[in-house]
């Protein structure tokens, strides 16, 4: 499939602002919006989809939320009830589509007319008026960096054209995504922030509206490769941290964690999704195939990995924020794939 003049679509693409409160999936079965129980929107690439299935994708303000969004929302609202004054720009950037949505709101009214406890009252009413304030001083800095994490984007998007007619070739070649990767690879991790998942999502959002499939696939490119370097990272840091402090520990400690370690078999595990993080999705079943019929390492091994990866990752993001869904939903993937083998 083809896509031409790039440069313009590209400008037409990031002149659309994100709203609402959803978040995009890196994954997808068919080009239809629907909602997981989880909450998460999933676009997928069956060319048949029902009108009122379209309409879900922007239209996440307009339904009752989830029970696990519900969790979400309070969460943060109590977390946000006693903070600091001083902290709330931080907390606020940190999770703006949830805390500016309309439904955020709704649930703080609706917390405070069902609380019975005056202090509770307050402090609700407080915070919903400060939140005000707050946000508008976010939004007036995130518009800036949104601008900047719009030209890294349109970057990664450019990379998977053709570089002769400047064409977009969908499925993409191994060289295309490569290219891509490459540009993801030389990006800082910093810019890599809720600005920039929000441009892909509002991207991915246009490209669905106007029946771009192949942008769409293209943009869920982009989501899996910021996931599985963001998890890498993470895992290297958290190894780090392990050492750090096996390393005060004394030896006979020491010797426990790794005698835990051999026996769990998670070397070679860690190992093989450290490698399953960092190349192409498409590829992944294939090489579990082969290094479980090797022996190298199993699948019960590769699923404990995973999982533990999971509890220490992405229940260490922040909650409700676009990099938790879009990490936990990645790795939830690959674990369904392992589980599939």
């Amino acid at each position: 499939m083809k896509f031409s003049a790039v440069l313009p679509l590209i400008a037409a693409l990031g002149a659309v602002p994100a709203s609402g409160f959803t978040v995009v999936s890196p994954f997808t079965r068919s080009i239809n919006s629907s909602r997981s129980a989880n909450g998460v929107t999933a676009l997928s690439m069956s060319s048949e989809e029902q009108p009122e299935q379209r309409k879900s994708r922007l239209g996440g303000n307009q339904r009752a939320p989830t029970i696990k969004e519900l969790s979400v929302i309070d969460d943060m609202i109590t977390k946000l009830m006693v903070a600091k004054p001083y902290e709330l720009p931080t907390a606020v950037s940190q999770a703006i589509r949830v805390v500016s949505s309309p439904r955020f709101f709704m649930r703080i009214a609706e917390r405070a007319d069902i609380t019975e406890d005056d202090v509770e009252k307050e402090q609700l009413a407080n915070l919903a008026e400060n939140l005000v304030t707050t946000i508008e001083a976010v939004m007036s800095t995130t518009e800036e960096k949104m601008d900047d994490r719009a030209m890294l984007v349109e970057k990664v998007v450019k990379a998977a054209a053709e570089p002769d007619s400047g064409e977009f070739l969908v499925p993409l070649s191994v060289e295309r995504v490569d290219a891509m990767r490459a540009i993801m690879k030389k990006m800082d991790p910093v810019d890599q922030d809720e600005g920039f998942l929000s441009t892909i999502d509002a991207w991915m959002n246009k490209s669905h509206l106007d029946g771009l499939d192949g942008m769409v696939g293209i943009l869920q490119k982009v989501l899996q490769m910021y996931a599985g370097n963001a998890i890498v990272r993470a895992r290297v840091e958290l190894q780090a941290n392990v050492g750090a402090a096996v390393a005060g520990e004394n030896q006979s400690k020491a010797d426990e964690v790794v005698a835990e370690q051999q026996e769990a078999g998670s070397q070679p595990a860690a190992e093989l999704m450290d490698s399953l993080l960092l190349m192409d999705t498409d590829e992944w079943d294939v090489n579990m195939k082969q290094k479980f019929a090797e022996n190298d390492t199993s699948q019960k091994a590769l699923t404990r990995e995973i999982q533990r990866t999971m509890e220490a990752v992405v229940l260490g993001l922040e909650s409700g924020s676009m990099a938790q869904r879009v990490q936990a939903e990645y790795l939830k993937e690959l674990l369904t794939r392992t589980e599939q083998q």
